[in-house]
């Protein structure tokens, strides 16, 4: 399954976040102030990086998806600031474990650098442990962008994901199977 632009904005829609994404206005050019002073550029590599471990084999086109999910979410300052702030942490275990940054690691270690922080079986609490920050801003927030998306909805049998119409006939003929 391909997951295009328009799922991220689709998935976006769906958290009720707006603004340049949904607008189709794209933030990979801007200047660094535009993202209100968090590091846009190492935040996305990381997130496309972490969206190789994360998302099933079978699905296409993360960088994209992930890139325009993020225009969305890094234009709330709050929300961007932790996510920098979980990214730098997970880039320094990965740097202190196998000696380069987060992104830049085999999806084999990038893989073993998320259950070494043991976000594979934290909770999520954006206010907690280390693993826990990094579960709940790194790997939720890709899954969240997935699932949200109708795209990647279909994969666990969500034919119309929260905020996606799927109108009438989608009630009338269920689920494709």
């Amino acid at each position: 399954m391909e997951l295009t632009r328009r799922d991220a904005v689709a998935a976006l829609a769906a958290l009720g976040v707006g603004g340049g994404a949904a607008l189709g206005v794209g933030r990979l050019g801007r200047d660094p102030d535009a993202d209100g002073g968090v590091d846009a550029e190492r935040i996305r590599e990381t997130q496309v990086a972490a969206a190789a471990v994360v998302y099933p084999s079978e699905v296409s086109g993360t960088r994209e998806f992930v890139e325009t999910f993020l225009e969305g979410r890094l234009e709330q300052p709050a929300h961007a600031a932790a996510l920098e702030e979980a990214v730098a942490e997970l880039d320094d275990r990965a740097e202190s474990w196998y000696g380069d940054a987060f992104a830049v690691l085999s999806v084999a270690d990038r893989e073993r650098v998320l259950e070494q922080v043991g976000a594979d079986t934290a909770d999520e609490d954006p206010d907690g442990t280390t693993a826990e920050r990094i579960r709940y801003y790194v790997v939720n927030e890709l899954l969240l962008a997935l699932y949200a998306s109708p795209t990647g909805g279909e994969l666990v049998g969500l034919e119309n994901p929260q905020g996606h119409a799927g109108g009438l006939e989608t009630y009338r003929r269920g689920p494709e199977a």
